[in-house]
């Protein structure tokens, strides 16, 4: 707990960069890893959702982080290359490192650290996030667990990364096999990725990772993996793990996926149902899609266009126009035009709206 306080005091007081005025881009959303589960040592690619960010598709995101070590200490005003980040697409970027050697630390020091404490912000620093935090999921219980599999979700998911373990010294016939190989399928082998040992390409495929001492990770995104067709519902993923030529197998494993909830259709209105030119006009849009995060509006009314935007979320973006001060003085108006856009240049709403008159 105390590690934890002094990290947030660090963060937020200590840093001389955090007292100069930052635009503030908004809080990083869901970080996810590949793999799921992982080693200090191993290479490992973290993606982080920017979409209810106020971030462009075309900047240039930088991670700075300050624990378990300051990698790019004193360059917060001028990142360095190596802490620049990959744009995925979907506002969604990604930062591939190995811990120990990016830190400069053991996985000892690392463990004992208060975890990986972080901002990602434009190369000068005149835009950065909210302090965040990527989780790390310790999975060495499994070494002495006396399970044979283990899966990272439990329940995967066929668009999300799943990390599975095999103990293979609980199969007889695995001690001291070259390799080991993930010979599988989706729903009861409906849709098949066999392990097949002639083919290089394949072998390399279903070769899962060696983690020492007779213990291995397997790591896939299930559609990308089977090569699914868009609509599959996964049901499950059965699997043999195999070593090389088939020598010996572990006998069928299964795991069950996760319900997949497909997200809400985006849902827009004006509000309220009825308005004058003496009245605020608002709008709402929720559920937005991935990398939406304005609104932007021009409305017509006479002889006079006003238009302006509204930021906000993938949950909701939603604000209102002023007609009372913007139409003031402008005669006999029975009507108003109104064209919403999204900040990807599509059209949200192209609408006619009534205006009420009012009694004199």
């Amino acid at each position: 707990m105390k590690k934890f306080i002094y990290t947030i005091l660090l963060a937020l007081f200590i840093a001389p960069n955090f007292i100069q005025a930052q635009e503030a881009a908004g809080a990083v959303g869901p970080i996810s890893s590949f793999p799921v589960v992982y080693k200090y040592d191993e290479k490992v690619t973290w993606y982080f959702d920017m979409s209810a960010s106020t971030f462009s598709e075309t900047e240039d995101l930088y991670m700075w982080i300050w624990s378990p070590s300051e990698p790019d200490a004193g360059n917060f005003d001028n990142s360095s290359d190596f802490a620049k980040l990959k744009y995925e697409g979907n506002k969604i970027w990604s930062f591939t490192l190995t811990p120990t050697l990016y830190f400069s630390k053991t996985p000892d020091e690392i463990a004992a650290s208060a975890g990986f404490w972080f901002r990602l912000k434009n190369k000068n620093g005149s835009k950065q996030s909210d302090v965040a935090n990527v989780a790390y999921t310790d999975f060495s219980s499994f070494y002495t667990a006396n399970e044979v599999i283990r899966s990272y979700p439990s329940k995967p998911t066929i668009d999300k990364p799943v990390s599975i373990l095999f103990n293979s010294n609980l199969k007889t016939g695995f001690a001291g096999v070259e390799s080991v190989h993930f010979h599988s399928g989706l729903n009861n082998w409906a849709v098949l990725q066999e392990y097949q040992a002639w083919l290089p390409d394949v072998s390399e495929k279903t070769k899962m990772k060696d983690l020492g001492n007779g213990f291995y990770r397997m790591d896939l995104i299930p559609q990308q993996y089977y090569n699914t067709q868009p609509g599959f519902v996964m049901e499950n993923i059965i699997f043999l793990l195999v070593a090389k030529d088939w020598a010996t197998n572990s006998g069928d494993q299964i795991i069950y996926a996760g319900e997949f909830v497909p997200p809400p259709p985006p849902s827009f209105r004006f509000f309220p149902s009825q308005i004058s030119q003496k009245d605020f006009l608002g709008m709402s849009r929720k559920n937005n899609e991935a990398g939406v995060n304005k609104l932007l509006y021009t409305v017509t009314a006479g002889s006079k266009t006003i238009s302006g935007e509204f930021a906000g979320g993938t949950a909701e973006i939603k604000g209102f126009i002023n007609l009372v001060s913007e139409l003031n003085g402008i005669p006999n108006l029975n009507e108003i035009h109104v064209l919403v856009k999204d900040n990807k240049n599509n059209t949200i709403s192209d609408s006619t709206i009534p205006l009420k008159t009012l009694d004199k």
